[in-house]
């Protein structure tokens, strides 16, 4: 029997901001002071490497000055050689250009972020000033470090290896296209980004956001041997395996809550938030219409979904 995914969401006590935690024999954990309704208690910067040894450092965080300290702080005396974008949403990759900046590590990413989900943004704030409201973070993203290019683009499947660590690359669209994971051979453990996370299920902000693409790079995560997953956000998932197989089927009751809503005739996406998340703090109705859209352009794309004048949030949707 499937568990309900709000069963198994996970939570931790808040952090000690710009302290360096040791939460396995190769990785150090420290979190950044940016909390919010899309980060938990902040951002989570990883330490990967032997003590003492050469380190990578995965998804540097915010361009926040006292993080970018503290995480140089933790790494004095050794080298870093590898600096891991898992993606480039401004709460993971900004504080790469001061990290590389004062380490000369060679970045790595997939690529830099991309053109169609700048648009989206663009176009979600132009929504939201039109409407008078307050056009900051609508989607829960703020937007991109649209200054990030890696060093080296890496691919899915890539290795990347360095003194006492290596990671193979898992590319995750999804979230965002440009997503990755990154896999830790040496302690069967999966730095997730923003593709799994223990406290909240992940916003999905099409149409950069792609639910077919999550739920395959979810698909995929079942078939794998990691035992911990390490999310950029909150805590560790130490039985990844349920819980992914949670999610799926979160989503899947989603998409069926959709099309029963669907079939008593044509719904606009606020209506369907209205209908399927009542019980849901109204604060976060907003990410809430961003994952009804993202079923709905993956229902659209599948035939299933027509729309009215067209695919978009303000459309008037009906089953095909």
């Amino acid at each position: 029997m499937n568990v309900p995914i709000a069963q198994l969401l996970l939570q931790e006590d808040p952090p000690e901001y710009g302290r360096a935690d040791q939460v396995s024999p190769l990785v150090r954990r420290i979190v950044a002071d940016n909390p919010s309704r899309f980060t938990y208690h902040g951002t989570g910067t990883f330490i990967v490497g032997p003590t003492g040894g050469d380190v990578a450092i995965i998804d540097p965080g915010p361009d926040d000055e006292a993080h970018v300290a503290a995480l140089l702080a933790a790494v004095d005396g050794q080298t870093v050689t590898h600096i891991l974008i898992t993606h480039t949403h401004p709460d993971h990759s900004p504080a790469t250009t001061a990290v590389k900046a004062a380490t000369g590590a060679t970045t790595y990413g997939f690529g830099p972020h991309p053109e169609a989900a700048i648009k989206a943004h663009e176009e979600r704030i132009r929504r939201a000033t039109e409407a008078g409201e307050d056009p900051e973070s609508d989607d829960g993203e703020g937007g991109g470090d649209i200054d990030f290019v890696p060093d080296i683009a890496v691919a899915d499947t890539d290795i990347v290896a360095g003194e006492g660590f290596t990671f193979e690359c898992l590319h995750t669209p999804g979230h965002i296209s440009n997503h990755l994971c990154f896999a830790l051979a040496e302690e069967q453990t999966l730095f997730t980004g923003d593709h799994v996370m223990g406290w909240s299920t992940t916003v999905i902000p099409a149409p950069d956001g792609d639910l077919a693409d999550y739920m395959d790079g979810l698909e995929r995560l079942v078939g794998r041997s990691e035992t911990t997953y390490r999310p950029t956000h909150g805590p560790a998932i130490t039985d990844p395996i349920p819980f992914v197989t949670a999610l799926l089927a979160h989503r899947r009751h989603r998409e069926n809550q959709i099309v029963a809503a669907l079939t008593d005739g044509p719904r606009t996406v606020a209506a369907l938030v209205a209908d399927i998340y009542a019980d849901v703090d109204e604060k976060l109705h907003k990410a809430a219409g961003a994952s009804v859209f993202a079923h709905l352009l993956a229902l659209h794309r599948r035939g299933r979904a027509t729309a009215d004048p067209g695919p978009d949030p303000e459309a008037e949707w009906a089953i095909a």
